[in-house]
C-alpha cells in the first residue's frame, strides 16, 4: 500500500507529517489518521508541521474523516499539541484546509505558510516559548 503521508518523529517534540502525493484511499487515509494519533502516545507536548507541498485534494469522504478525527481527538490535541504549522504553497489546498476546519475547528493554535523555512521558524519559536 502506498503511503498517504510519512510521519517523522525523529526531532520530537517536533513532528513532521509530509504528504506523499499518493492518491488517498480508505485504507491509506485511515492509516495516516492512526499514525497521526500515535504521535500523542508519549503524552508529552509536541508541535506539528504538516507539509502539503505534494498533497493532492482528498475526496470529500476523506475530508469528512479528517474533520471527524479533529473532533474525536480534540482533548488530546488541547492537552499535548502546542501548535500546528501547515506548509501549503497552493491556494486550492489552503481553501481545502478551511473546508476541513468548517467541519470541525482545530482546537489549537495554527498558522499556514507557503515555505518550509517559515513553518520551521514559527514552530521553533513556539517550542522555545513553551519550554521556558
Amino acid at each position: 500500500m502506498e503511503s498517504y503521508a510519512i510521519i517523522d518523529e525523529s526531532a520530537f517534540p517536533l513532528v513532521r507529517i509530509t504528504f506523499t502525493g499518493n492518491k488517498g484511499n480508505d485504507s491509506n487515509f485511515q492509516r495516516y489518521l492512526e499514525q497521526t494519533k500515535n504521535c500523542y502516545r508519549h503524552k508529552k507536548k509536541l508541535a506539528l508541521i504538516f507539509d502539503a507541498t505534494k498533497a493532492g485534494i482528498p475526496s470529500f469522504s476523506h475530508q469528512k474523516m479528517q474533520g471527524e478525527w479533529l473532533r474525536e481527538n480534540k482533548k488530546l490535541m488541547e492537552d499535548y499539541c502546542m501548535g500546528t504549522a501547515y506548509i501549503i504553497p497552493t491556494a486550492a489546498i489552503r481553501t481545502l484546509l478551511k473546508m476541513i476546519f468548517s467541519f470541525q475547528q482545530q482546537p489549537i493554535p495554527y498558522e499556514v505558510f507557503e515555505t518550509n523555512a517559515e513553518a520551521e521558524a514559527w514552530v521553533t519559536a513556539l517550542l522555545a516559548y513553551n519550554n521556558r
